[in-house]
């Protein structure tokens, strides 16, 4: 059909386009951006908007990720959507994602940045809602919607702020004199860093509003891997990277960031330990990998950010998608007889690994990646942002040391939970005895080719995307310098020209900091044990669950104790729906039911009934009868006659 090859069409054309782009600026030295100012959108007084892109090193890694990324899922989405009565709508869903993403990240100033900021807001929308048939699924799309407006009230306002400021809301001009205008860790660069990072929060789904993206699982599967793990909850991350040289002249921000992060990726990693839907194991993942990579800008790590966002990209894309084909031979066999069993359940899995082979590997390969073992792509970003954050507690003139080295311990212990509700979701699932049922499991098969490549594309990013930002002692230490790979952390030098100013700044107010692990140690020593901690996990986890009986979701009882604190998600949308919910539709009930309905409408009711009675007085005196009035004009003389004369 049409809508198959314009989808994912369109998709590779952007990402061709987009590769002849990065090939040119290899190829160039780049100390400034280009920027291509298109025609002017406000002007007005001092405010002057142009719709304008801006192509630097930041953006095309943005776009390489978005484009290459996005259009695996456009393939795979082409097998799993096909028998969607609503199929040509998804495609032009997520095709006007995609663009409101590119905008995001190629804007040269705040405004169109939000422009895609709220345009990614709106397809997220739809497409969590796309089944908005069901209230559950439409429900999602609004509590996704309403909880991203919080955070778009702080984008707007630091816009304000920086526009009183520095008059101007292009990045060249604000960046260019940040350090001229405002002193380092003053208020008014405090506010504009905190209310970006309530943005932020927003969007990239930190705590406190982090609560919409384990319900946005509702939508599609791919919509998941697209917008909930690859693209859009990045860009919160995008955001503070872009605006590294504001949180670079801010401590105060910047450690506000990463607490935020380091906090939020525990406690999502706490969660995930008892969710039984596998959709949601992967959402509250996500909100955990988000966290690191908020505490690796937070500590000015801004390349070790995007090295997280970006091979993050590739296995938990792989994982989300590789859910949907386990989800989608699950439906596939319940619905042949007729079982009324939930499908994402992993209580009602198991064995899955004999009928969907090319999936069980591509998503262990996914779960190594996450869970920090060499060589996959997660240990080399995972653990530079760990590695990083201990490396801040002992810079020389760092405020907050002490704090730093907290984060450091929580960022440990999140990893290792990482390793263990990873493992726990990979033996549910395809290891053990089958649980579907016999009959059922005579239908589970493969996921077909149009879904299983992209599976494999990303299995091999997965397992050598960490590499591009690899260092010479861990190149040479471990491959013996082997010389296909890249230069010595070429992400990093890559990504230079965005980042130098600030980490200039950040040398200049932070003094030198020791790029060694805490409690001594060179990076090739701290990853040696970080990948071992990671092994043990995984093994332990399989032995342990390997043996252990599961009940199917019919036949399992709810978790007592503290384990069902986890699996209610620490009660958290309970605590929302009890003390911010209930009183603001109280309230707005009081203000419809009393200020509406009886003041407001009362008084307008009142005047018209008031005219109304007026003018039915006024009837009674108009007979039409001449003597009639003649009289009333007379005794009218006589009255005014008499208070006259008296």
């Amino acid at each position: 059909s049409l809508p198959t090859w314009i989808g994912p069409g369109v998709m590779l054309a952007s990402f061709l386009l987009t590769l002849v782009n990065f090939v040119g600026m290899l190829g160039a030295d780049l100390a400034n951006p280009v920027i291509r100012s298109y025609w002017e959108w406000m002007n007005t007084g001092e405010l002057e908007i142009a719709v304008a892109i801006q192509l630097d090193q930041l953006s095309m890694v943005m776009m390489m990720i978005i484009t290459g990324v996005g259009f695996l899922i456009h393939v795979f989405s082409v097998g799993y959507m096909r028998d969607d009565p609503g199929y040509p709508r998804y495609f032009a869903y997520l095709n006007l994602f995609v663009f409101f993403m590119l905008v995001l990240v190629m804007g040269a100033n705040y405004p169109i940045m939000f422009v895609g900021w709220e345009g990614v807001g709106l397809c997220s929308y739809l497409l969590i809602g796309y089944w908005f048939s069901e209230e559950e699924k439409a429900s999602a799309g609004k509590k996704a919607f309403i909880v991203n407006r919080i955070g778009d009230v702080g984008f707007l306002l630091a816009i304000f702020v920086l526009f009183s400021v520095f008059g101007s809301l292009d990045y060249q001009e604000i960046f260019g004199q940040a350090g001229d205008i405002l002193p380092y860790g003053g208020p008014v660069m405090s506010t504009i860093t905190l209310l970006f990072l309530l943005a932020a929060t927003g969007k990239s789904a930190q705590i406190p509003l982090h609560i919409w993206l384990p319900d946005a699982m509702a939508g599609p599967t791919p919509v998941s891997a697209l917008i909930h793990a690859a693209t859009m909850v990045t860009a919160g991350v995008y955001l503070v990277v872009r605006s590294s040289i504001l949180f670079a002249m801010s401590p105060l921000g910047s450690a506000a960031v990463a607490g935020v992060g380091v906090i939020t990726a525990l406690f999502a990693a706490t969660i995930a330990l008892k969710q039984y839907d596998i959709k949601r194991v992967l959402a509250y993942s996500t909100v955990s990998q988000l966290g690191y990579m908020f505490l690796g800008v937070g500590v000015g790590a801004y390349t070790a950010g995007v090295f997280h966002l970006m091979t993050h990209a590739f296995f938990k894309a792989l994982l989300f998608l590789g859910s949907g084909a386990v989800i989608h031979s699950m439906h596939h066999a319940l619905h042949h007889t007729h079982k009324d069993w939930d499908a994402q359940d992993m209580r009602n899995m198991g064995g899955l690994r004999s009928h969907m082979p090319i999936t069980c590997v591509t998503m262990w390969l996914a779960t190594l990646a996450i869970a920090g073992i060499w060589p996959f792509a997660g240990f080399f970003s995972k653990d530079e942002i760990i590695w990083m954050t201990g490396a801040m507690a002992g810079a020389e003139q760092a405020p907050y040391s002490a704090l730093y080295t907290v984060y450091w311990i929580l960022a440990l212990a999140a990893a290792v939970l990482t390793a263990f509700y990873m493992t726990r979701l990979m033996v549910m699932t395809f290891h053990g005895n089958n649980r579907t049922g016999s009959k059922e499991a005579e239908h589970l098969q493969e996921a077909p080719r149009t879904m299983w490549i992209p599976l494999a594309i990303l299995a091999v990013l997965s397992v050598f995307g960490g590499w591009v930002n690899v260092t010479n002692d861990l190149r040479d230490s471990i491959l013996g310098g082997f010389g296909l790979l890249p230069m010595d952390e070429w992400l990093h030098h890559w990504l230079e020209p965005v980042t130098e100013a600030a980490h200039a700044i950040q040398e200049t107010n932070l003094g030198h900091v020791a790029l060694s692990a805490p409690f001594g140690g060179g990076e090739v020593a701290w990853g040696l044990i970080s990948t071992f901690l990671a092994l043990v996990v995984v093994v332990a986890t399989v032995r342990f669950l390997g043996k252990r009986e599961v009940l199917v979701a019919v036949d399992d009882v709810e978790p007592k104790g503290f384990a069902r604190v986890l699996y209610n998600k620490w009660y958290v949308d309970e605590f929302y729906q009890r003390w911010i919910v209930d009183p603001v539709l109280t309230t707005s009930r009081f203000f419809w039911r009393v200020v509406d309905t009886i003041i407001i409408d009362g008084a307008v009711n009142l005047i018209g009934n008031g005219t109304r009675a007026v003018g039915w007085v006024a009837s009674l005196l108009q007979t039409g009868q001449v003597n009639t009035y003649a009289l009333f004009f007379t005794v009218g003389v006589l009255i005014i006659l008499s208070v006259v004369a008296f």
